[in-house]
């Protein structure tokens, strides 16, 4: 079975962790991440401070392995979520779409370990010097708010640049993706539309279904005027916030008309005018099934091909 350092350093028993999806990455998929062996995270998003603290209560009551929380900077509640990770002593918190440099030493005081999802080399090296524990070195094939530099190129910077362990993420969805990151330089894996097929996830069966059926060329990126561009499958959404981008709308428009488009698709399964924030590594799911099956084809699928690799003639290998 594959372990690494990560898995020390966390608690778990496999390099995986699930990505603190916004309203998808509730109680109930994070415990049966944790309970399967990786690391669940509950998304925090735009939640406010009181959902949050239910979430994490609800997440003890499933399971009593490690867990953690992503805690989106970017949220008008963010300040107020982050008090409570700390009153709640969350083992683990995971912060993106920010810098959480500031925040880093409070965190650490309580015994958190902190880990940053970073989109640059240069944001991974400013908050070594804070004290992370890990890294989540993002590529822009992930869902969600995304950098700019693919997860094949900048894996390897990070791991480069930085003395804490890295965890490679964005475009992972199944054993071929996780050897890959491990070639790169990095200790573990984050999934996060991987995990959002599963039976598990409370996010709704349409949005679920369009992720199956998407393939390689489905998702798009917007709001890069905004200076947050976000990955999603493309619908009438997307292609509605696109043109008013490229027809100069203002950021005020542009926002008021985003605004709780994710839990329209999540919760309401809208699927058209719902923001369905996935990767691009859509194209690799074809189902939905349990966790445990999920990781447990992952690992199997990587441990062959870590076989296959090591079996290659030397000539081979440099031919």
């Amino acid at each position: 079975m594959i372990r690494t350092p990560i898995c020390d350093l966390l608690g778990i028993e496999y390099p995986i962790l699930q990505g603190g999806m916004a309203w998808a990455g509730t109680a109930e998929l994070a415990a049966a991440v944790s309970n399967a062996g990786a690391l669940g995270i509950i998304g925090a998003g735009n939640a406010p401070p009181d959902w949050l603290r239910d979430q994490i209560r609800a997440i003890r009551e499933r399971t009593e392995k490690p867990f953690g929380v992503n805690v989106m900077l970017l949220s008008p509640f963010a300040r107020e979520c982050v008090d409570v990770v700390y009153e709640e002593r969350v083992p683990v918190v995971v912060t993106g779409a920010g810098n959480p440099g500031p925040l880093v030493p409070r965190f650490k005081e309580r015994g958190l370990k902190v880990i940053p999802v970073v989109a640059s080399v240069a944001l991974a090296r400013r908050l070594e010097r804070y004290g992370i524990d890990a890294v989540v070195a993002e590529g822009t094939e992930s869902g969600g708010h995304v950098g700019e530099t693919t997860t094949l190129v900048l894996v390897p910077q990070v791991v480069d640049a930085v003395k804490v362990p890295v965890i490679g993420a964005g475009g992972i969805a199944d054993g071929r993706g996780f050897v890959a990151a491990l070639a790169l330089g990095a200790q573990g894996v984050q999934m996060g539309t991987r995990f959002l097929c599963s039976e598990e996830c409370i996010a709704h069966q349409n949005f679920k279904a369009k992720v199956v059926q998407a393939k390689d060329r489905a998702t798009v990126v917007s709001g890069t005027t905004l200076g947050h561009p976000v990955r999603a499958l493309e619908n009438k959404m997307t292609r509605r916030f696109v043109e008013m981008e490229k027809a100069g709308r203002p950021a005020s428009e542009l926002e008021e008309f985003g605004a709780g488009k994710l839990r329209l698709a999540v919760v309401e399964g809208d699927v058209e005018m719902g923001s369905l924030m996935a990767g691009q590594c859509c194209g690799l799911i074809n189902d939905i099934k349990p966790v445990t099956a999920i990781i447990a084809e992952v690992l199997s699928e990587a441990e062959a091909l870590i076989g296959q690799l090591s079996t290659i003639p030397r000539e081979a290998a440099h031919a």
